[in-house]
């Protein structure tokens, strides 16, 4: 199951200001929260879609961590200032047969529809973005920045020319695998099938350099990692990922693989989960699993159900990872891969979050980390969205004419 429900706990923590000298020779204090909303913040991947066909649900209001199981939607981006991200298209892993591949497909164009269809009610708030030039144009007419992406291509089955529909619906960025191996590749937490990419999955990178699509190798085993570094003609992105050193984890990646993902070129964004080890309640997880049903819930039940998962959060013992756990990781994998190759993905609404960290209005607090730690506000702005943004460039300059 992909969405696990977190404890919620509130962490303070200080706002460390830096200063710039003014034209009369002093230094005033420069504000953390104004320099984060003045940085292009993007996110690399938003599962919020599964949200979007929801009975009742509003992307356009501020829900709150207490009310809602969303971490994302406009009004938190506003408060939070999150410009803009990558909006999912994930498709959990089903059988490997027509009639798999068949459902797999129909699902993902409708969720793709989903997304098209919510961008589309608020024309004033949110813009689809196709080119990496879009960003900051977007960002200046005052409106959040709608990439999308594919999580797990196995709604492809066995049919390359797929990827094309989906790059004409807006998607720029894609993953091979998920949780378990597909006809793509090995995933990083199932037994090797193919000891990396499979003879389909090597086409299906020639298929996405053509398009200009960016190859994501989060949920990929170390072996289809090592191998989509060597084959694809652009960079590799980790959409959502993190660092062994904090966590020793399939989904996580060791020190020296970092490295050489950063001397390619490509980027790892840091996760907000598998940031320790933690075994969930037999009664959180069945609640869990009542969630994964909730856009075929009355908003009624909705609203039951989630009173009923944050009441059972309270019972549950300490010992989840914090927002100090998540920002170990964070300048572990600054110190490994440096500035110029991390980015952010926390895996909002598909199971990130921490305690004091629980949604995206708390990311300013990540700003002022950074800028105590002693990170320039040009280190934050290529980590922000300046490492995802030369990606997404370079990909569309490579791809075929």
């Amino acid at each position: 199951m992909k969405h696990r429900l977190l404890l919620p706990l509130l962490l303070a923590t200080s706002a460390c200001g830096t200063s710039t000298t003014n034209s009369a020779g002093i230094a005033p204090p420069v504000d953390d929260a104004s320099l984060h909303k003045r940085l292009l913040t993007l996110d690399t991947h938003l599962d919020t879609p599964v949200h979007f066909a929801r009975p009742g649900w509003d992307f356009g209001a501020r829900h709150t961590y207490e009310n809602d199981l969303a971490q994302v939607d406009l009004g938190r981006m506003d408060e939070g200032a999150l410009d803009g991200g990558f909006f999912v298209i994930y498709t959990s892993q089903g059988p490997l047969t027509p009639e798999g591949y068949a459902a797999a497909k129909a699902f993902a164009l409708k969720r793709s529809d989903e997304i098209a269809q919510t961008i589309a009610r608020f024309p004033n708030r949110i813009t689809l973005a196709t080119r990496a030039s879009d960003a900051a144009r977007i960002d200046a007419s005052g409106k959040r920045i709608a990439y999308i992406s594919i999580e797990n291509s196995y709604p492809l089955g066995l049919d390359l020319t797929l990827l094309g529909e989906f790059y004409r619906r807006g998607v720029r960025m894609a993953s091979p695998v998920h949780f378990r191996n597909n006809q793509f590749a090995d995933s990083a937490t199932d037994k090797p099938r193919w000891n990396g990419l499979s003879p389909l999955g090597r086409e299906w990178v020639v298929e996405m350099n053509r398009l200009g699509m960016v190859v994501d190798a989060s949920h990929a085993s170390d072996d289809v990692l090592d191998q989509l570094i060597e084959l694809s003609k652009t960079p590799v992105i980790l959409s959502h990922s993190g660092p062994d050193a904090i966590y020793d984890h399939g989904r996580n990646l060791d020190d020296a693989r970092i490295r050489k993902l950063a001397a390619s070129g490509g980027a790892i964004c840091v996760n907000s989960v598998y940031l320790s080890p933690y075994k969930s309640s037999a009664a959180l997880n069945a609640l869990a699993d009542e969630s994964d049903n909730l856009a075929t819930m009355s908003p009624p039940a909705q609203a039951d159900l989630i009173a009923r998962i944050r009441a059972q959060q309270k019972l549950e013992p300490a010992g989840r990872p914090d927002f100090e756990v998540f920002m170990r990781s964070l300048l572990h994998l600054i110190n490994v891969a440096g500035v110029d190759h991390v980015c952010f993905g926390a895996d909002w609404d598909g199971g990130g979050g921490v305690a004091g960290f629980e949604d995206i209005s708390a990311l300013p607090k990540v700003t002022a980390r950074l800028r105590a730690a002693g990170y320039s506000e040009a280190d934050l702005a290529k980590m922000w969205s300046g490492n995802v943004l030369r990606l997404l460039r370079i990909a569309e300059e490579r791809k075929a004419k």
